[in-house]
């Protein structure tokens, strides 16, 4: 199986979560090809038979690097004809979005726009969005420490910590494993 870990991070937080998935694939026995997103980063998504896709939330959304790879893939991909009308399913392939977020305001409601905004190019190439992770992660900079304490989810300081990267972990062998 080849499997793409395609992630865009900030602040660490979505590093950390990336690191765990990539080393829990390897522990399994499988080769990943961990990627982070960069300006004018071209990848044939449709090579891959597993994706992990994930992103820091800022304002709702993905971080602007992972909406612009998004935009790019996607125009790519409809100039070659690979998306059309009713988005057929291709056999086989799959993937998984994933984010971090701290959840100040309102909490998981914050994330789930942009988990679902990286999922739309997946499911648009026919390819099955499988699952959606939610990690909650610290804030940095230090401006934005007392969001890490104060808000709705409380004292989020270290977060993704340990338990949320065993749960991870746990997640990505038990996906692999069916």
């Amino acid at each position: 199986m080849k499997i793409l870990n395609i992630y865009h991070t900030t602040t660490g937080n979505t590093a950390k979560v990336a690191d765990t998935i990539s080393a829990t694939i390897k522990e399994l026995g499988h080769s990943v090809e961990s990627v982070k997103v960069k300006k004018d980063l071209e990848i044939d998504l449709l090579q891959y038979d597993f994706i992990f896709a994930g992103s820091g939330v800022y304002q709702w959304l993905p971080g602007k690097p992972m909406i612009d790879f998004i935009t790019k893939t996607r125009t790519r991909y409809v100039e070659k004809g690979e998306i059309v009308p009713c988005s057929p399913r291709r056999k086989d392939k799959k993937a998984v979005i994933y984010c971090t977020y701290g959840g100040v305001h309102t909490g998981i409601n914050e994330a789930i726009p942009a988990v679902k905004f990286m999922g739309q190019l997946f499911d648009h190439l026919g390819i099955e969005v499988v699952d959606e992770w939610y990690v909650v992660g610290e804030y940095h900079p230090e401006k934005y420490k007392s969001f890490s304490t104060n808000g709705r989810l409380g004292n989020i300081v270290g977060r993704p910590d340990k338990h949320d990267l065993k749960e991870i972990a746990e997640r990505v062998s038990g996906i692999l494993k069916v």
